[in-house]
This record gives structure tokens, sequence and C-alpha cells, in this order.
């Protein structure tokens, strides 16, 4: 291994619960882009084997060995190793002003440190595309790739989704063809399926382990904004995020991402993003180098224990929908508000998480089937996988000096907007996204995520309306603003 890394060491957080198996890099990559690469067919989701699943009937079957398996499979599996440069302010006793009347500030300059930090990766291309989790390489100067045969290489990253938290990276192998792994339709994996999880655990080199998946559909971890996760008991540690999760078919089952954890060893709790859900960035990164993922078009809530009885359901589970955006897909599915979302696809729908998940996995321009009960029966509906649309153009400004609320940036709201912000699709009007610390919209008190209704009583539908409004200001302003569902109005003078 490269001399570079022989001085990587790895402390282990005690105490917590939810531990990122890997280390976590700090800031965005900043990595030059390379040229797109040339185009590629989209990833194929391999069926389950065909072969009924069995369980081992004879002494002689349990003795039998997954070495050939591995073997295939483990050179596909490598180490990332990442440098980045961070700013160490210094001891804190050079900040006490006593020390600087008599030294000056040079004690207490930022100095830049190099710190290393390592993860795993799957080739997914014999052209040296490698995906990996985006904790791994976030914020990173430098990353190296290196394989299960020694081979080094340095890798760029050619795309970063941080919602998904997933990284595509690219190494440039010459003439020679790369060992990758081929992907398992993962909504084909159920309870019970064998495990193997193969990565570069606290830095001791290629380690696997085996298991069971043990859950699938886990949502609600707080790690992600797409939380589907396949839970895994194969033994994850800090050092395998990134790495294979596989099944007996050779098959990528998932990208391991974290374990959960008092002591931050394995305890038999692990997690992986789902197969199609990693499919769907690599493709993207292969394309034109933006994830555009389907939305539904609606919001929804939890059912609840509370609400089981009176929606004639037998048990908690699915989502009801409270709020359709006219003209959006579950419209055009013709979903109506108060009907109740069991599948799609064929998949439970087990919360508005999941719901979300499963249509972020599946790839915009085709259509999914829904499952769904109205008035105490079930019905099947189709609904188009289309992109949220920027209608109206979101007009990002900041807005000038002079105004009430200079150093506030404003937008138009639209679904595309509502998706990057995790908000929903049914507001519209102009919303704070960002505030210059210190500036007029920040004294005023607007935070982002206000919407700015109205201005002396005058709707306020866009940001050129709020433009148009503040023209000839000369008195009092009493100003409309929708705050986490409140509305609130204040007055304000020059």
């Amino acid at each position: 291994m490269s001399k570079r890394f022989t001085g990587w060491r790895m402390a282990l957080a005690a105490g917590g619960i939810a531990v990122v198996a890997g280390a976590v890099a700090i800031g965005h990559a900043q990595n030059d882009q390379p040229a797109r690469l040339a185009a590629q067919p989209p990833t194929v989701l391999e069926p389950a084997p065909a072969a009924p699943k069995v369980v081992p009937q004879t002494p002689a079957v349990v003795q039998y060995s997954y070495a050939p398996l591995i073997r295939k499979v483990a050179p596909a599996v490598v180490n990332i190793y990442t440098t980045r440069t961070v700013k160490n302010a210094g001891p804190l006793i050079f900040n006490d002003p006593f020390f600087q009347q008599f030294f000056g500030d040079r004690f207490g300059q930022p100095q830049e440190q190099r710190q290393q930090s390592l993860g795993s990766g799957v080739i997914v291309r014999s052209n040296g595309v490698v995906v990996t989790n985006h904790h791994v390489v976030k914020g990173a100067d430098e990353i190296v790739v290196v394989l299960n045969d020694r081979r080094e290489f340095k890798a760029k990253v050619i795309m970063a989704d941080e919602r998904s938290d997933l990284a595509v990276l690219q190494v440039d192998p010459g003439k020679a063809d790369l060992p990758a792994l081929a992907f398992r339709n993962s909504d084909t994996i159920e309870v019970g399926d064998v495990t193997f999880a193969i990565g570069n655990p606290f830095g001791v080199g290629q380690t696997v382990t085996h298991g069971i998946v043990s859950a699938v559909a886990r949502t609600q971890m707080g790690v992600s904004d797409y939380e589907f996760f396949i839970q895994t008991d194969a033994a994850i540690n800090p050092g395998n995020s990134g790495g294979a999760l596989v099944g007996l078919d050779g098959k990528l089952f998932g990208i391991n991402t974290m374990i959960l954890s008092r002591s931050g060893g394995s305890q038999g709790i692990g997690f992986a993003i789902p197969a199609n859900m990693v499919a769907r960035v690599v493709d993207a990164a292969l394309t034109d180098g933006k994830v555009v993922r389907p939305w539904f078009g609606a919001t929804g809530q939890e059912i609840t224990g509370d609400l089981v009885e009176s929606l004639g359901l037998d048990r908690p589970g699915g989502v009801l929908v409270n709020g359709i955006y006219q003209g959006g897909p579950a419209e055009k599915g013709g979903l109506k508000i108060g009907d109740v979302v069991l599948e799609l696809d064929g998949r439970p729908v087990l919360d508005p998480a999941s719901m979300v998940s499963l249509l972020a996995s599946r790839p915009v321009g085709g259509k999914a089937d829904i499952l769904v009960q109205r008035d105490g029966r079930e019905l099947k509906l189709t609904v188009p996988l289309v992109a949220a649309p920027e209608v109206p153009k979101r007009d990002e400004t900041v807005l000038p000096r002079g105004h009430l609320f200079a150093g506030a940036k404003v937008a138009n709201m639209s679904p595309a907007l509502a998706e990057e912000l995790h908000l929903s699709p049914l507001d519209k009007g102009v919303i704070v996204t960002g505030l210059e610390r210190g500036s007029s919209a920040h004294r005023a008190g607007l935070r982002p995520g206000d919407y700015i209704l109205a201005i002396n009583n005058k709707d306020v539908r866009s940001v050129a309306d709020l433009n148009a409004t503040w023209t000839g200001f000369t008195g009092p302003m009493t100003v409309k603003v929708k705050r986490g569902g409140e509305v609130i109005t204040a007055t304000f003078r020059q």
C-alpha cells in the first residue's frame, strides 16, 4: 500500500446509538468534473434466481463452502482512501487576549492539517466506474482506490448525491477491464436471503462477513432523504461504508452504509442502500450527471393505530392522501383525497418515507402501479413517473440594499423547488431560501423557509410581485408571512 496512507488511524466514538460505518468528511468534494462518459445502456437489474430457495437438508450440504462465490465477487470490491485539508485554530490558550498582547495573533491563526480516512467501494462498470457512499468521499482533496489485487488508482468524483448518500467515482484502468458486479433487482430480496458484506473494516484489509437479510424497507433512520434500507446481521463496522452486500447469486444487493451500535462496533444491525436506488444514481452519473427522480404530486400522512378503524383498515400501514397537486401525477392517475395508498408496484407502502423512496428508485419516463383503498374497497391505479416541474421558474434573487428585506434570497415556489427543499408541493408563492447574516432581512426577523404572502394587503404571488409591491414605499408597511403553517402579520417602519 502507498506510504501516504500508513499513518492512518481511527478512533471510535462511544455512547452513540446510530454510527455511520465509515469516515465522515467535512465540506463538499472539490474534484474537477471529468468529461461525461460515453453514453451507456442503463443498469440491468437482474431477477431473482429461477431455482427455488431451499434449506440445507443433509450434513454434506451444510459443509459446502462459499469460497468459489467469494473468489468471483470479491475482486470487484475496493478499498477507498481519502485525504482532505482541514483548518485547526490551534490551542485555545493562544486566543486569550493576554497572550496576544505579547505574541500577537500568529499562534491563533488557522493551521492546515491533512486528515486521512477510509471506506469501501464497488466496481460497477468494467471501465472503472466505482460507487461508494457520499460520506466516504465528502470533502476529499485526494481519493485513491485500491483493488483486491493491490493495484492503486487515483479517482475522481463524477457525481455526488448527498440525498441518497451515494457517490460515483471514475478510475482509469487503461486498456484493462476491471471486475464488476451486476445488480440484483432489490425489489425481489426477501427476509432470510443469505448475504455477504464485503469491505475494509477498521482498515485491516478486505474482509467478508456472512449473515441473512434481517428486514427490508427500513425507514426513518435519519441518515438520508431516501431511506428504504435492507437490514442485515452480517457484521458491518467502520470502514465498511460503501462496500458490497451481495447474495448467493453473486449479484449486488446493495451498498453498505451504516450500523446501529452503542459501542461503535457491529452488533448485528447493519443497513444497505438497495441496488435499485444505487442503479438510478449510477445511470444518472453516466448520462447527464444529474439525478432526476419522479414525484408523486400529492401529500399524505402515516396511518397510525388511531386511524385504522375509521379508515376501515385491518392494520396500521399505508399513506392517507390529504392533498393533491392540480395537474400532477397523482391527479392524472386518478387518486383522490382520502385514498389510502397501500402498495407501489407490488411493494408495501408503510409510511410517507417508504413511498418517497420507492418512487425515487424508479426511472423517470415510465409508470407505477398503485394499490389504494377507497371507501372500503381496493383499486388499482396507474401513475405516470415524471419529474417535478419548475413552474413557475424560481427566479431566485437576493433583495438589494434599500429594500426592507435586503439580504434575503427569495424564489418562486414550484414543485421542483419543493422537492429540493423537502417542502409540500402544494404551497405556492415567494419563499425565503437564504439570509445574509446581519442584513436588514435578518434584523427584521425573517427566516429561511418563510413564505411572504402579502405586503400592505396586496398578495405577493411571485418575486416580480414582491419587487413591484415595494416600489414607492414611504410609510409603515404591513407584511404577512407564513411560517410552519402559521400566518404571522407584522408592521415595519422606515
